[in-house]
């Protein structure tokens, strides 16, 4: 679910690294929100980052 309508933005995997050097698996999941957002003049509920929104690729509804 956490994945961005508008960049794409989603998961990402990789290790937490102990100090003694021990790797556990991890994932990271992007910052999104659902917001109302405008689309071709009607609104519509989508999921977008919060980079999309502060960037200004959107226009809040």
């Amino acid at each position: 679910m956490a994945k961005c309508n508008i960049c794409g933005k989603g998961v990402q995997f990789g290790h937490n690294v102990s100090h003694s050097n021990r790797k556990t698996n991890t994932m990271w999941k992007a910052n999104v929100k659902s917001v109302r957002v405008k689309v071709n003049g009607a609104s519509k509920k989508m999921y977008v980052c919060t980079s999309c929104l502060r960037s200004g690729a959107v226009e809040r509804a």
